[in-house]
C-alpha cells in the first residue's frame, strides 16, 4: 500500500498524553479539543486527515460526510460501536481500534464483579459506611467449583478463563470463531448456547453488540438458566436485555448483576441500577492507567506505522491493505488500477457495467486476488459520476452500482510472468485485458483478443484504437496525429495481423478529439496514465 497521507489529527477526547507525544514526534500536527457537541464536531472535523476518539465521541454518518480530508478515525480501546463503520468505509476512511489495548484491564475487571456478586462486597461496604455491621445479611457463596459460562473467547474472554480457574470454577463457552480444540487448549470447553445456558452458575459476555447479540441474554434465555443465575457484562450495552433483566431479578430467577456498560450512558431510568443485587459500574473497563496509556500509545504507533507504510495494524474495515505494504505489492495495485483505467476508456460507449470477472495466475499473485480485484475495479471506477474510489470503499461503490464482481485464481499456464486478467461486461459488450509487470513497470499483454509483440507500458499518454491490419495503417494514423500536432512515442501492435485488431499507441498528449479517427479505425480510446 502506498502510504497514507496523514499531517494533521484531531483528538477529541482525553487520551494518554503519549499519544500525542508520537504522532508529534513523527510530524503529525496534532489538536486536541474535548467535549465538543455534534455541531461543533462536524464543524471541526473538516480541516483534519485523522481523528482520534475513546467511546463518548459519536462519529455518525453526518459527522463522516462533513470530513472531507479525513483518512483515518482512531479508537483508542476495543470496540467500535461509536463510529458508523459502514459510512466510512464508503467514503473510504479506515476505521481503527487498539484490540488489545485494554484486555488485561477489562478481564481485571469482570472478574472484580463476579467475586463481587459471589461475596457481595459493595452492598456489605456501603452498609457498613452507614454504621451497621450486619453479617447475616450479607451470606456469600464461593466461587469454587461453580461453573462460568463465558460467551465470546476472544482475548478478553480468554483472560477471564485464566483468571477464574484459579478460583477453581469450571469453565464453559461459546464463540462462534474461535475453534474448540483451540479454547480446550485454555481450558475452556465450547458448547452451543441452548447447551450452555442450563449448566452456568454465573454467565459473563464479552462479544461486540450487533444485530445478532442485541438482546442475547433476554426473557427465553433467562428461562433457561438456572435459577439463581448471576450475570456480567463489561462488553456493550444492550447484549444484555435491561428490562428483561430486571424482571428476572425481581423474580429471583437471576441473582445478581454485575453491570459496567448500559444501553443509554449515563442511564436515565436508575431502576436496574438501583436494584439492591446489582453492582452498576460506570463503564470503567479500561479505566486504568495502564490501559489508557497502551491504548492512547498503541493508536499513535498503528497511524504512523500506516502512514510510513510500514504495516496496518488493527484496521476493523480495511482488512484488503493488510497484505499491501511489500514493493511487489505496489507495483500490483499499479498494474490493476491501469488495466481497470484502460478497460473503462476502451468501453465508455457502453455504459453502465454489469459484471467483472478477475483472475490472478501464478504462484506469487495467489495472496494477491483480494487487492488486485480492489485495485482493478478502482481504475475502473475512477471518474464515473460522484465516484471516488480507493481500495476501502470500491467493492461498495461497485455493489451499489449493480456490478457483479467475481475473483479467481488459477495456476501458472507456463509463462513465466504471473499474470492478472480482467474481463468487464457492459451493456451487452465483452471487453477483456490482460497484464503483468516485467521490470518493477506494469505492462499490458492483451487487449480483447489482440496479443501485442511487445506489451505495451501503461505509463504515460496512450492511445488505444481497433482497426483492420493493412500495411497503410500506421502511416495513415501518423499522418492524422501530426496534422492534429500529437507525436507518436511507441508502437504496439498485435501477434495476428488478421481481422480487427487492438492496436496502442504512446502519445506526446492526448487528441483535443477522437473523432478525428474515425475515418481510420472501429473504436478508439485515450488515457494519461
Amino acid at each position: 500500500m502506498a502510504p497514507i497521507c496523514v499531517k494533521t489529527v484531531l483528538i477529541s477526547e482525553s487520551v494518554d498524553p503519549r499519544c500525542r507525544t508520537i504522532l508529534e514526534d513523527n510530524g503529525i500536527r496534532v489538536t486536541e479539543k474535548q467535549n465538543m457537541k455534534k455541531d461543533e464536531l462536524i464543524a471541526e472535523i473538516k480541516d483534519y486527515d485523522g481523528l482520534v476518539v475513546r467511546s463518548a465521541t459519536k462519529v455518525t454518518a453526518d459527522v463522516i460526510n462533513a470530513a472531507s480530508n479525513l483518512k483515518i478515525i482512531g479508537r483508542a480501546g476495543t470496540g467500535v460501536d461509536n463510529v458508523d463503520v459502514d459510512a466510512a468505509t464508503k467514503k473510504g476512511i479506515i476505521v481503527m481500534n487498539t484490540p488489545s489495548g485494554n484486555t488485561i484491564s477489562a478481564a481485571e475487571l469482570t472478574c472484580a464483579l463476579l467475586m463481587s456478586l459471589s461475596r457481595n462486597v459493595p452492598q456489605a461496604a456501603m452498609s457498613m459506611k452507614q454504621g451497621n455491621w450486619d453479617r447475616k445479611k450479607f451470606m456469600g457463596a464461593e466461587l469454587y467449583g461453580k461453573v462460568l459460562g463465558i460467551v465470546g473467547l476472544g482475548r478478553i474472554g480468554k483472560e477471564v478463563a485464566s483468571r477464574m480457574q484459579s478460583f477453581g470454577m469450571k469453565t464453559i463457552g461459546y464463540d462462534p470463531i474461535t475453534p474448540p480444540e483451540v479454547s480446550a487448549s485454555w481450558g475452556v470447553e465450547q458448547m452451543l448456547l441452548e447447551q450452555l445456558w442450563p449448566q452456568c452458575d454465573y454467565i459473563t459476555v464479552h462479544t461486540p453488540l450487533m444485530p445478532s447479540t442485541v438482546g442475547l441474554l433476554g426473557d427465553e434465555t433467562f428461562a433457561k438458566c438456572k435459577k439463581g443465575v448471576k450475570v456480567v457484562n463489561c462488553a456493550r450495552g444492550g447484549i444484555i436485555d435491561e428490562a428483561a433483566l430486571l424482571r428476572a431479578l425481581e423474580s429471583g430467577q437471576c441473582g445478581g448483576a454485575g453491570l459496567d456498560v448500559f444501553v443509554e450512558e449515563p442511564p436515565k431510568d436508575r431502576s436496574l441500577v438501583s436494584h439492591p443485587n446489582v453492582v452498576g459500574l460506570p463503564h470503567l473497563g479500561a479505566s486504568t492507567k495502564e490501559a489508557q496509556a497502551r491504548c492512547g500509545e498503541d493508536i499513535a504507533l498503528q497511524i504512523v506505522d500506516m502512514v510510513k507504510g510500514n504495516k496496518l495494524v488493527g484496521a476493523v474495515n480495511a482488512q484488503v491493505l493488510s497484505s499491501t505494504f511489500s514493493q511487489e505489492s505496489h507495483q500490483l495495485i499499479k498494474l490493476g488500477e491501469a488495466i481497470g483505467a484502460v478497460l473503462q476508456s476502451c468501453s465508455a460507449s457502453k455504459r453502465p457495467f454489469g459484471q467483472v470477472q478477475i483472475t490472478t495466475q501464478g504462484d506469487s499473485m495467489k495472496s494477491s486476488t483480494g487487492y488486485m480485484t480492489s485495485s482493478v475495479l478502482v481504475g475502473l471506477l475512477n471518474h464515473e459520476s460522484g465516484c471516488l474510489p480507493n481500495l476501502i470503499n470500491v467493492l461498495s461503490l461497485a455493489k451499489e452500482s449493480g456490478i457483479t464482481v467475481d475473483q479467481a485464481h488459477c495456476a501458472s499456464d507456463g509463462a513465466a510472468e504471473c499474470v492478472c486478467k480482467v474481463e468487464i461486461v457492459a451493456s451487452g459488450y465483452s471487453y477483456n485485458a490482460a497484464g503483468s509487470v516485467q521490470g518493477g513497470v506494469p505492462v499490458l499483454l492483451e487487449l480483447s483478443g489482440s496479443v501485442f509483440r511487445q506489451p505495451v507500458s501503461l505509463t504515460g499518454n496512450l492511445l488505444f484504437f481497433k482497426a483492420s491490419a493493412s500495411p497503410q495503417l500506421l502511416s495513415s494514423v501518423a499522418g492524422l496525429l501530426a496534422t492534429e500536432g500529437v507525436e507518436i512515442e511507441s508502437f504496439s501492435a498485435p501477434s495476428d495481423r488478421t481481422g480487427d485488431l487492438w492496436y496502442c499507441v504512446g502519445l506526446s498528449s492526448l487528441l483535443k478529439d477522437l473523432g478525428a479517427l474515425k475515418s481510420l479505425v472501429k473504436e478508439a480510446a485515450q488515457l494519461a496514465i
